[in-house]
C-alpha cells in the first residue's frame, strides 16, 4: 500500500499526574492531572495552535481526555478504549524499584503481568488504532499514555510489542510517526523542549 508522504501520526502523551511524577505504574487508575500537568496541556495547546487533524483519538482516562480538551481538541476527539494504558494488574500504583525489592530484576517488559495484560495484548489493541489511522488521508493525533504509545510505535515500525522498551516518553511530549518513502519511520520523538521554551508566555 502506498501512503501519503505528508500524513503523520502525532503521539501526544498526557500531562503530569502525581503518579507519573513519582514513577508509579499508572494503568487503569484514573489519576487526574496536577496543576503542572494542566500547565503542560495549556502549553501543548499553544504549540499546536489549532492545527487541523483528519482524526483525533483519545484514551478514555481523564488524564488523557483533559490534556486533549485543554489543548483545544475536546470537541473533535473521539474516545477509544484501544488507547487505554497498559493494565498492570497487581503492579498498579507501584514503582519498578519497589517491585524489584521483592522480585530482583523485574521488568514490565519481560515478566508476566499478574492480573493484567500481556505486552502482546496491548500490541493487539494498538494495531487497531494504527489500522484506523492509516485509513485516513491526513494527519492523526493520539492523546494517550507512555507505555501504550511506546508499544504502538514498535508496531508501527514492524517491531515486536516489547521493543517499546527502547523508547522513552516524557509527560506532555509530542512525537510523530510517518514514512521515509514508503517505509514506516519515526519523524520526531519525545519533544518537550517547546513546552519549556514557551512556559513563560
Amino acid at each position: 500500500m502506498v501512503h501519503a508522504a505528508s500524513a503523520a501520526l502525532w503521539l501526544i502523551r498526557h500531562g503530569e499526574t502525581e503518579w507519573s511524577a513519582s514513577g508509579r505504574h499508572t494503568g487503569r487508575t484514573d489519576i487526574p492531572l496536577t496543576a503542572e500537568g494542566r500547565r503542560q496541556a495549556e502549553a501543548l495547546g499553544r504549540h499546536l495552535a489549532g492545527r487541523r487533524f483528519a482524526l483525533v483519538l483519545t484514551s478514555p482516562l481523564s488524564r488523557a481526555v483533559d490534556t486533549c480538551r485543554i489543548a483545544g481538541y475536546g470537541d473533535v476527539a473521539r474516545v477509544t478504549d484501544d488507547l487505554r494504558e497498559w493494565d498492570y494488574g497487581i503492579y498498579e500504583g507501584r514503582t519498578t524499584a519497589e517491585i524489584q525489592k521483592e522480585m530482583p530484576g523485574w521488568s514490565v517488559w519481560a515478566d508476566k503481568i499478574q492480573g493484567g495484560e500481556s505486552v502482546q495484548q496491548v500490541g493487539a489493541r494498538v494495531e487497531r488504532v494504527i489500522a484506523e489511522a492509516r485509513a485516513n488521508s491526513g494527519d492523526v493525533a493520539l492523546f494517550a499514555h507512555a507505555h501504550v504509545l511506546r508499544i504502538l510505535t514498535s508496531r508501527w515500525l514492524g517491531l515486536p510489542p516489547d521493543a517499546g522498551r527502547l523508547f522513552t516518553l516524557g509527560t506532555a511530549s509530542i512525537s510523530a510517526l510517518g514514512y521515509e518513502r514508503q517505509t514506516p519511520a519515526i519523524l520526531t520523538w519525545n519533544q518537550d523542549w517547546r513546552l519549556v521554551r514557551d512556559a513563560t508566555l
